[in-house]
C-alpha cells in the first residue's frame, strides 16, 4: 500500500507507469511469500549442514558481482546482478548466508568461546573477506550492519567482555577507516549533522524528508496526500519511504510501523532463548537483531539521527530482493519456533508418562 502510495508519481514521471513499482513490488510479494511458506517446512537444522556451501556461494556471489559486464552498476555502486527482467543483490543473500555461518561455527566452538584465538577469531577472518568484498561495491551500510550482527551473534555466544570491546573497537575503526577514505562518504557522513550547509545537494534528500515529517504531524495529512512526494524528495519508495508514512500517516502511523518491526524483535528474542539446540539459538539472535539493525539505520537516516546509507526498511520499502530475503529469514525464524514447541510437547509428553508410571 505505501510503496503504491509513495511511488506512483515517480513511476509516472520515469517509465510513464504509475503503477510500475507497485506491480513490481506486487510480484515480488507473490514470490516471497511462496518462499516463505516453502522454507518455513525446512528443518533449520538443515542449514547447518549446508553452511560450508553457503559461505563458498557467498564469497562468489559477491566476486561475481564486481566483474565488470555481469555486475550491473547504477549511481556509481555495482551491487547487482541481471537475471532475466529481475535485479538481485547479492549482498542481501549473504546476510542470511553470514548468519547462518557464524550461528554454525560458534554453536561448534562453545567448550572454549572463552579462548579469543581458538573460539572467538577464527570466523571473523571470512567475515573480513565478506567485509572487504562489500567495500568494493561500495556499501558501507551493509558492510557495517554484517559487522554488527557479527558482534551480536559472538555476544550471545557467551564471548568475555574484553573480547566483545575489544572486536567492537576493531570495527568502529574499521568503520571510520573506510567512511574516511571516500570523499562522498565524509561527505554524507556530515551533511546528516548540518544538511542546510548544501540544502541543493548533499542536504537535499534529508531536508525532503524534515518537510514530510512536519508537514504529516501527529495524524498525518491522509492517505495518498503526501506533498513531498511529488518529485520533492528523491526515491521517497525506498530508503526514505518512512518520511512518506510520516506525512501521510503521522507519528501514530510511524509507531505503528516501529511497533510492528519491535514485536518482531521481541519474538525473534524469544524464539532465541527458547530453543535449546545452540545452533537454532544463534540462528535466531542473529536474524532478529539483523532485521532490527536495518530498522535502526533507516529510521536513523530518515530523521537525520544518523549518515545516510541506503539500507530500506524491512518489509517496506520497495525492493524486491531485500523483501525476499527478509521473509526467507522470518520463515527460518518461524520454523525454529515449530521445533521449540514441538520439543515442548515431547517433553511434556516424557513427563506426562513418567507421573502415570509413578
Amino acid at each position: 500500500l505505501m510503496v503504491y502510495s509513495s511511488s506512483y508519481v515517480w513511476g509516472l514521471d520515469r517509465v510513464d507507469d504509475p503503477l510500475y513499482f507497485f506491480k513490481r513490488q506486487l510480484l515480488w510479494f507473490v514470490i516471497a511469500t511462496i518462499a516463505f511458506f516453502v522454507v518455513m517446512h525446512i528443518p533449520y537444522q538443515l542449514y547447518k549442514k549446508l553452511s560450508p556451501f553457503i559461505i563458498v556461494a557467498s564469497l562468489l556471489l559477491l566476486i561475481i558481482v564486481l566483474i565488470p559486464g555481469i555486475g550491473v552498476e547504477n549511481k556509481g555502486a555495482q551491487r547487482w546482478l541481471q537475471i532475466g527482467p529481475f535485479s538481485v543483490q547479492p549482498s542481501e543473500l549473504v546476510k542470511v548466508g553470514m548468519i547462518i555461518y557464524l550461528a554454525q561455527v560458534y554453536s561448534q566452538k562453545q567448550p572454549y568461546i572463552d579462548q579469543f584465538i581458538r573460539g572467538v577469531l577464527p570466523p571473523l577472518v571470512i567475515v573480513g573477506f565478506i567485509f572487504g568484498l562489500i567495500m568494493l561495491q561500495p556499501d558501507l551500510g551493509t558492510a557495517t550492519s554484517i559487522l554488527m550482527v557479527t558482534l551480536i551473534i559472538v555476544f550471545f555466544s557467551g564471548a568475555k567482555w574484553r573480547h566483545l570491546i575489544g572486536l567492537g573497537a576493531v570495527g568502529a575503526a574499521l568503520f571510520t577507516i573506510f567512511a574516511l577514505a571516500e570523499p562522498y562518504r565524509v561527505e554524507r557522513l556530515t551533511s546528516f549533522r548540518n544538511p542546510f550547509a548544501d540544502p541543493w545537494d548533499s542536504g537535499l534528500q534529508l531536508i525532503q524528508s524534515y518537510i514530510a515529517i512536519a508537514h504529516g504531524g501527529l495524524t498525518g495529512t491522509g492517505l495518498g496526500q503526501s506533498v513531498q512526494k511529488l518529485l520533492y524528495l528523491p526515491e521517497p519508495h525506498t530508503d526514505f519511504i518512512l518520511a512518506i508514512i510520516a506525512e501521510e500517516l503521522g507519528l501514530f502511523g510511524v509507531l505503528f510501523v516501529l511497533g510492528l518491526h519491535s514485536f518482531l524483535l521481541f519474538r525473534g528474542v524469544v524464539i532465541g532463548v527458547r530453543c535449546k539446540n545452540p545452533f537454532g539459538s544463534l540462528l535466531a539472535f542473529g536474524i532478529a537483531f539483523q532485521i532490527a539493525i536495518q530498522v535502526l539505520f533507516n529510521v536513523g537516516a530518515v530523521t537525520g539521527m544518523l549518515p545516510i546509507t541506503g539500507i530500506p526498511l524491512p518489509l517496506i520499502s520497495s525492493g524486491g530482493t531485500s523483501l525476499l530475503i527478509t521473509f526467507v529469514s522470518l520463515a527460518i525464524l518461524a520454523n525454529i519456533s515449530r521445533y521449540n514447541i514441538r520439543m515442548k510437547r515431547i517433553k511434556e509428553e516424557k513427563e506426562g508418562g513418567q507421573l502415570s508410571v509413578s
